[in-house]
């Protein structure tokens, strides 16, 4: 059976939400998924995953939050060829840079070799209907990949 690792960091909750919401999809396509938050893994543990997915939100003016730069830093200079990889996140519109670190992940992934699985989903605030219904087709897609 093919596994998921999720990897989040959420100050507000949202992005744990979004990340909950993509994992119980995954997980009612018969996927196995390991969720954790950013601080408690190393970038190493996408290595065991067939799916590698980020979820992450923008702090301030379009900056990494500080709690997963370590493992931004860490994740660019693993090997991930053969494995599939999503970015997720939440951001607020306000800002000018809406979910910059959506962009941020997507970039570094694409150093590892891994195959972008699926669109970034770009969440503003808390996720809403339509978020969801984007959210759940995202974990479709990426599903769809390995299996």
């Amino acid at each position: 059976m093919a596994l998921a690792k999720i990897v989040y960091a959420s100050m507000t909750g949202n992005t744990e939400e979004i990340a909950d919401i993509v994992a119980e999809k995954l997980e009612a396509l018969g996927l196995d998924v390991d969720i954790d938050e950013c601080t408690t893994v190393d970038a190493s543990d996408f290595v065991d995953a067939d799916i590698a997915i980020v979820a992450s939100y923008t702090y301030g003016d379009g900056e990494l939050p500080d709690e997963i730069v370590d493992f931004y830093d860490d994740l660019q200079d693993l090997d991930l060829s053969g494995k599939i990889f999503g970015v997720i996140g939440s951001g607020d519109t306000f800002y000018d840079e809406f979910c910059k670190s959506v962009d941020d992940f997507e970039a570094a992934f694409a150093k590892t070799s891994a195959e972008k699985g699926a669109d970034s989903v770009k969440v503003d605030l808390a996720a809403e209907e339509d978020d969801i219904v984007r959210l759940e087709a995202f974990a479709e897609t990426l599903a769809a990949k390995v299996s």
